[in-house]
């Protein structure tokens, strides 16, 4: 009797395993919709969750007006900021546009420029590469800017018809957030109930998880948006058409490890100098070098440090990674991941360490 009572127990456990898992599964595919919207909501709540306790501080019996003040801060400071951002290079890049079809802005006499000044070796080089002559040159990277023109203006399209979906998704990111300011704590607490991990081991998850999300959004985005200012500035005060475009796109060059924003001011340079313009070529790689560049070996290791105690390699793969399976978001998740994975064969090595001495 006491053997088939304990064997219904463990049914009764395997058929609940079961259940939750697919229910897991089910409430998972609900929400996958909304999950970018989910991760920044998140995100949000943990750079803003210092503002919100210190209002709280101030305001003890008013949690909800804490909440909400500190989502009106990030509306002022990050969302409103971006949307001008957005609706200016939107702007700016249709202008490139309409002057590259009106012949204002002469791609061939560009290309006639930098073929033209392009040194023995070099040329040799594409030859190799089947690239004989300007025209050769002309036709394919020329038909590449115009691609890559028409795309961007492409998705500045698709932005303003998906306006509608981007504003729920943002009224999703600060619904979530403000219920994560105001009950942050206590859903931490019922996570941390139901989660079948010792207090320890999912604190050290937890703790990995928040310390990669804020060193990645300090060491990566404010990087990113100081270098995109600067670039831009410097690109305006040297005369360069468009300032505010190749401004944004050196802001989302730097996001790319090991190669920066080199990958939108080297070309540039070079066509400067290859043009005449030596002294704003020298001032563009001068800037380039010792200035943009000094910002990232500068501020990225105070805003970082060793926090997240991962190595540059692994940040530099699933970086990559992440931006090649998600997009922008992949910035934040593809380390994220990475301490995860981190922190989870550190837990696994502790436990196989603990159980060694019970085995003995």
């Amino acid at each position: 009797m006491a053997s088939e009572g304990e064997g219904r127990v463990a049914d009764g456990r395997w058929s609940f395993l079961v259940i939750l898992i697919a229910i897991s599964a089910a409430f998972a595919l609900v929400l996958w919709p909304f999950l970018t919207a989910i991760l920044w909501a998140i995100i949000a709540a943990i750079l803003f969750t210092p503002v919100y306790r210190r209002l709280l501080a101030r305001m003890p019996r008013w949690p909800n007006s804490a909440a909400l003040l500190t989502l009106l801060l990030i509306v002022g400071i990050v969302i409103l900021p971006a949307a001008i951002l957005s609706v200016a290079l939107v702007g700016e890049a249709t202008a490139v546009y309409l002057r590259i079809q009106s012949g204002d802005i002469d791609i061939a006499r560009i290309f006639a420029t930098l073929f033209a000044g392009l040194p023995g070796w070099a040329t040799t080089l594409l030859a190799n590469l089947g690239v004989k002559d300007l025209g050769d040159a002309r036709d394919i990277f020329g038909s590449g800017a115009a691609d890559g023109v028409r795309a961007m203006l492409g998705q500045a399209l698709l932005f303003g018809q998906s306006l509608f979906g981007l504003l729920v998704k943002l009224s999703v990111v600060l619904y979530l957030a403000f219920f994560l300011l105001r009950d942050g704590d206590a859903l931490q607490r019922r996570v941390a109930a139901a989660v079948p991990l010792r207090a320890d081991q999912l604190g050290l998850l937890v703790d990995r998880f928040i310390v990669v999300v804020r060193a990645t959004i300090k060491g990566s985005i404010v990087v990113a948006i100081i270098q995109g200012i600067i670039g831009g500035t410097v690109l305006w005060m040297l005369g360069v058409e468009a300032p505010l475009l190749w401004g944004v796109l050196m802001g989302a060059a730097s996001l790319i490890p090991a190669v920066g924003t080199g990958l939108v001011w080297v070309p540039m340079a070079l066509y400067l100098f290859f043009s005449g313009a030596i002294w704003k070529g020298a001032a563009l790689v001068f800037c380039g070098l010792f200035v943009i560049g000094m910002v990232d070996n500068l501020l990225r290791p105070i805003l970082v440090g060793r926090e997240t105690r991962i190595p540059d390699y692994v940040v530099l793969i699933t970086t990559l990674g992440g931006l090649q399976l998600f997009g922008f978001h992949g910035i934040v998740i593809g380390p994220v991941i990475a301490a995860m994975f981190i922190a989870v064969w550190d837990i696994a090595a502790q436990m196989r360490g603990e159980a060694r001495p019970s085995a003995a």
